[in-house]
């Protein structure tokens, strides 16, 4: 797919500092059908009775901290224990990646931590370990991952969260989900339609640069697995909200399962369990968009990204939102 995100189209700020509630922002629906646009509070006038919302229920950690003139994202959690980080060059009040960076056998964090680099884990992570427990760490010390093209509100953890958020582990928000609000949410159950959870931890935004899958910590509960058959087996939908929970549920085809994924989902591999994907606009070379061809053929993943630039959506966590429907 091509096309040019103007910097224009880059949502610097939350919709609240823009003067637009969380669930004002602009909703686009795609399906063979053709292209629909509307408000983020139309969702459940456009979902059916019997249909099955399944959201990620990871919470946004501080996972940002600084020592000396590195700026260290903390990405996840591997089995043995270890995490994955990335190292970039702290730069005003923002960060930009160290394509130089050597690891030294160690380093000194702020209040009293210390953190051991063991390996190269990819082109941009590492494999570390740290004096002291990571999360309460970082819950103490840290502070939200923020790009250049938001950097500039410092806004707090609490914009990063979505509502759905309750278990710590996410290294960036699953932003799919940043527009729900208590009353949508309301409307939505008014409306027949049934929510599951997922757990799904996301890792920095590595994908963004063309990068694949590093292994996620997720899980799928029992009860989210006989709703996912109870909707298929009644006429329902299983629409997701975001990425992750397309890459959760199709991990495990939609039983019931928990432990890190790499599951890629493209074209070729296909979707075999989920009919509908709530997301955001993503950049020209993120990975994310070969999960969106697994939706949509590229003619029509095309039509959307233009009206997206024609209508000036806004672009990353902080902005509007696009329901594809198979």
């Amino acid at each position: 797919m091509r096309f040019s995100l103007p910097e224009s189209l880059e949502a610097r700020e939350p919709p609240e500092a823009r003067g637009t509630p969380r669930d004002g922002v602009r909703l686009m629906v795609s399906s063979p059908d053709g292209i629909t646009h509307h408000r983020f509070t139309d969702l459940p006038s456009l979902l059916r009775p019997g249909d099955l919302l399944v959201v990620n229920t990871s919470r946004t950690i501080p996972a940002a901290v600084r020592a000396g003139a590195s700026e260290i994202h903390f990405s996840g959690q591997l089995p043995d224990g270890a995490w994955l980080a990335e190292f970039r060059l702290a730069s005003g009040k923002t960060s930009i990646p160290d394509d130089e960076f050597t690891a030294p056998p160690s380093i000194e964090l702020p209040y009293g931590a210390t953190l051991t680099v063991a390996e190269r884990f990819s082109a941009r992570l590492w494999k570390v370990r740290m004096s002291r427990p990571v999360l309460p760490y970082l819950a103490s010390h840290g502070f939200p991952i923020r790009y250049s093209y938001a950097a500039d509100g410092q806004w707090p953890l609490a914009a990063y969260q979505t509502v759905f958020g309750t278990d710590p582990g996410s290294a960036e928000m699953p932003s799919a989900a940043r527009p729900f609000t208590p009353a949508v949410v309301t409307a939505l159950v008014n409306q027949g339609v049934t929510i599951g959870r997922i757990t799904l931890h996301c890792g920095v935004s590595s994908l963004e640069a063309g990068e694949d899958p590093y292994p996620e910590r997720y899980v799928v509960p029992t009860a989210t697995s006989r709703l996912v058959s109870l909707a298929r087996s009644s006429g329902g939908r299983v629409i997701a909200a975001g990425t992750t929970v397309v890459r959760a549920l199709e991990t495990t085809g939609g039983a019931a399962g928990e432990g890190w994924t790499s599951h890629v989902v493209t074209p070729s591999t296909g979707v075999q369990v989920v009919d509908g994907l709530l997301t955001g606009l993503h950049e020209p070379e993120a990975s994310h968009l070969r999960m969106l061809a697994a939706f949509h053929d590229q003619a029509l993943l095309q039509r959307c990204y233009d009206e997206a630039l024609d209508r000036r959506y806004l672009w990353h966590e902080f902005g509007d939102v696009h329901v594809l429907l198979r």
